[in-house]
């Protein structure tokens, strides 16, 4: 299946899918806690980035690798890039791009996902926050275009330098009862 046969499938479809060359892959349900952080990050971005040409998009967002795929749906994305301000079936050149994870998709987040997000010029922070203990882990790209890696404990201030934001682990998790650590 080819890139718009997937859009126009898709269209028609109650549940959403992820495109990888030709294949489409079902994209499962989250956890409450899951769906409540990523609210949570996206009503932040949202109300961050609001009259900077920025925009927050939620996971029912597409993200397109190329304009070929790979299509990817994250959590969060923001853009800053106009052409993505009137896009209509995806996004190609987010900033910032924020997973929530689980065990079901854990892995996948960070690696498989991580490569391809990676070959996205625009990409500056990969974010990803888990939902069954409490944990933010950053991907910083640098100007020597490498990735620095900083994992932040509850009680530290959480830095999105690519959106000048520091947010605390109280703001993703508000109203959560996701514990500190593992028992």
């Amino acid at each position: 299946m080819g890139p718009q046969d997937y859009f126009d499938w898709e269209a028609q479809q109650q549940l959403r899918y992820e495109y990888f060359d030709g294949q489409v892959v079902a994209m499962a349900g989250g956890t409450l806690a899951h769906g409540r952080i990523g609210l949570n990050l996206s009503t932040l971005l949202s109300a961050h980035v609001r009259g900077t040409g920025c925009i927050t998009l939620n996971s029912d967002c597409k993200v397109g690798i190329s304009e070929n795929g790979p299509f990817t749906y994250p959590d969060v994305s923001v853009t800053c890039d106009e052409g993505d301000q009137t896009a209509e079936q995806f996004i190609q050149f987010p900033t910032l791009i924020l997973e929530v994870l689980s065990a079901s998709t854990e892995a996948y987040d960070r690696g498989g996902k991580f490569t391809l997000y990676r070959r996205l010029e625009s990409l500056q922070e990969y974010v990803l926050v888990g939902s069954e203990v409490q944990s933010v882990e950053i991907f910083q790209r640098t100007s020597s275009d490498t990735w620095e890696f900083r994992a932040y404990v509850p009680g530290e201030i959480i830095r999105l330098n690519s959106l000048d934001l520091a947010l605390t682990f109280e703001q993703i998790y508000d109203n959560l009862t996701v514990p500190l650590t593992i028992h």
